[in-house]
């Protein structure tokens, strides 16, 4: 879909580029047409209208149906999404856009936030109010107030917001001069800084419903009542602008959708992402911990290495044969930025290292692998009988992400990935794709996940020629038709040196989350000087291919201990046999059988301590140990163990210590998946 081209303010006041405008109250900086244009429409059976610039679009969905009308929440001319109140300004495809359209979901929650506005405004009249997008899942609205929300003000608000919605008042556009403006808005000092902004050839809009105006571009439902199903979340401080050093506003999340059972299932699934929350289930199984002294870099402990060891040791025996695994430097001199071009255009998010000689920060800790490998690459010369060339990589990296925006394992400064860079020929292209996708596809597999495709074009701001992206998109748009796998388009979003394909995961609770990436690029080997020599001994340059499958280790494993709710499979689990003898007189025959089973490669420990056994078997259960084998005085006599599976309640099965052994250990090699329940 196409929005309509707005002057996005900041991150925290877009919410998103070309967003729900959160209101930016400007209409594509369209000038008002001239009363005699006539418009051609194009409906989707094909027919035509021919319509007066600056009709409604209401009156034109009303000219098709008056059962059409009834059924329309907006529309969109040409893919741009405009509200039925909207004068028609451009011609091109006309399309009506119901509730089952996807698209009005938008338009349903930037009129919640325009509620939610409506509503703290009533409530609180000294507030001040920033802007208020639609968002992926739901919609914000920032304020500006001397004390935080607190969740009696949220309750109070969302309390309100039901009484507008009953009101059914019609959210009424209009268009005003920059004069009118700054008198509506004399009160607001940040609309009053979003006005001075437009252009002077951009339309001014705002929209009112009841007793409140906001300057706002839309679009709208056609009144209140439309938004029923709704609910605010939290709320959070946010920058004005989010920019770090302006005032600080209180943000209000909120979420709505159409249908209650939709709602409901939302709310069902964020209250399981909290229950989830790798920061909080991290901690409880010791797996990591952060320090103030090293602000967005984990401490693994001895557990939650285990897990770092068994991904990267997995990926290893994936990329066992075809792969050259290399380490290289982590520091390096500015030259090498300033070729890749992450100088100019990254050096804000680098950490800087001062030089000694020139008393200049000089240096700098590598945020990505790629310049390093090229120069791996260019250390020798290459023929093309040894492409495709595949240098991977566990190293660390490092980002000078602020603060403000660092989050557990999902935001660090300090990260691994396993990366992997790939020199080919571009007749090899298709074939590697295919190879790369299939892999990436099964190792998600292995985890329970499943990943949906995104093919990303060039974005506004890149390096190279269009020439040059045209090749490159060619290229991998046509080995990714190849591969047969079904794809969504993403304009825009490609990387600033090359077209890319996305592999968005969703996990057990149904969120989606960007992993995995392959990404071509026909500017590094430029950039570069990359070559081979070729079967006609003349020399040639090769494509690269930027591969990744967890991303980083550390927001992978934090999507892991969140989809597995800390139940990890068998094989990735840090503990995955505790044994419990009843008795004191027992703990012999219980170490025996832990040292037995870590002979046969299984993490076994044996907790022998004092207390009960239904205390120590609450704790395993609380660690999320899959197995529990209690020994009494009958199994310590039969060579049995009465083994409690996890999830399986207060259920136990005796088994031979030999054969609970291969179960566990079959379990491992086949990396099985935890049972259902």
């Amino acid at each position: 879909m196409r929005y309509p081209a707005v002057s996005c303010v900041s991150r925290a006041g877009c919410g998103r580029p070309a967003a729900w405008g959160g209101p930016d109250a400007i209409h594509a900086g369209v000038p008002s047409p001239v009363a005699t244009e006539t418009l051609q429409l194009v409906l989707p059976n094909g027919a035509t209208r021919d319509v007066a610039a600056g009709t409604l679009a209401r009156d034109v969905v009303a000219s098709i149906g008056p059962g059409l009308l009834k059924a329309a929440i907006a529309v969109a001319v040409d893919g741009d999404v405009q509200d039925l109140m909207t004068p028609i300004r451009t011609g091109g495809a006309f399309v009506v856009l119901k509730e089952s359209d996807p698209r009005s979901l938008a338009v349903l929650r930037h009129s919640g936030a325009h509620i939610l506005a409506t509503a703290v405004r009533r409530l609180r009249p000294d507030a001040r109010i920033g802007f208020g997008p639609a968002i992926d899942d739901g919609f914000y609205y920032d304020f500006e107030v001397e004390k935080p929300f607190t969740p009696e003000d949220l309750a109070a608000f969302e309390a309100e917001m039901h009484k507008v919605v009953a009101e059914k008042y019609p959210f009424v556009r209009a268009e005003i001069s920059r004069a009118e403006g700054e008198k509506v808005f004399a009160d607001d000092p940040l609309k009053l800084e979003r006005l001075a902004e437009l252009g002077e050839s951009e339309v001014i809009s705002t929209y009112t419903d009841g007793p409140f105006t906001d300057l706002c571009r839309g679009p709208h439902v056609p009144d209140t009542s439309y938004v029923k199903n709704f609910r605010l979340l939290s709320t959070a401080g946010a920058y004005w602008r989010g920019d770090e050093r302006r005032q600080m506003l209180q943000r209000i999340y909120a979420t709505a959708f159409w249908k209650k059972e939709d709602l409901d299932a939302h709310i069902h699934r964020l209250e399981e992402a909290r229950k989830r929350d790798h920061r909080v289930v991290g901690k409880q199984l010791d797996l990591f911990m952060f320090h103030h002294f090293a602000p967005g870099a984990a401490f693994w402990t001895e557990r939650g290495t285990f897990i770092i060891n068994t991904l990267n040791e997995y990926l290893r025996e994936l990329q066992r044969d075809g792969y050259q695994e290399i380490k290289t430097p982590l520091l390096y001199n500015k030259g090498l930025w300033e070729i890749s071009g992450h100088w100019g255009k990254y050096r804000e998010n680098m950490f800087l290292v001062l030089d000694n000689e020139t008393k200049e920060h000089d240096f700098s800790l590598k945020p990505m692998n790629c310049p390093s490998h090229y120069l791996m690459y260019n250390s020798r010369k290459h023929s093309y009988r040894e492409l495709p060339l595949r240098f991977s990589t566990y190293d660390v990296l490092h980002r000078n992400e602020v603060s403000g925006s660092l989050s557990g394992l999902t935001r660090v400064r300090q990260f691994q990935q396993d990366d992997c860079h790939i020199f080919l020929m571009e007749s090899q292209i298709a074939d590697e794709v295919r190879r790369l996708t299939d892999f990436i596809l099964g190792y998600y597999r292995t985890f329970g996940l499943s990943a949906a495709l995104r093919f990303a074009t060039r974005p506004p701001v890149r390096i190279g020629s269009d020439e040059m992206w045209d090749r490159a998109e060619g290229a991998l748009r046509a080995a990714l038709e190849e591969t047969g796998e079904p794809y969504e388009l993403k304009e825009g979003d490609g990387a600033f040196y090359g077209p890319k394909v996305d592999f968005d995961v969703t996990d057990s609770i149904g969120r989606h989350w960007q992993l995995g990436t392959i990404q071509l690029d026909y500017a590094a080997p430029e950039r570069f000087d990359l070559s081979y020599t070729g079967e006609d001994n003349a020399t040639h340059r090769p494509v690269v291919i930027h591969r990744a499958v967890s991303g980083s280790f550390e927001r992978f494993i934090a999507i892991l201990i969140e989809h597995f709710a800390g139940a990890f499979p068998v094989w990735l689990s840090p503990e995955q046999v505790r044994v419990l003898p009843i008795a004191d007189d027992l703990a012999a025959t219980a170490h025996e059988v832990t040292a037995r089973l870590r002979a046969a490669g299984i993490r076994a420990s044996c907790d022998d301590r004092s207390e009960t056994l239904n205390y120590r078997i609450r704790e395993g259960e609380t660690m999320k140990v899959p197995y529990m084998a209690v020994i009494g005085k009958r199994e310590a006599e039969a060579g049995t163990l009465a083994v409690r599976e996890r999830g399986q309640g207060k259920k136990q099965e005796v088994v031979a210590v030999d054969a609970f052994t291969a179960r566990v250990q079959e379990e491992i090699r086949a990396r099985a998946l935890p049972a259902a329940g």
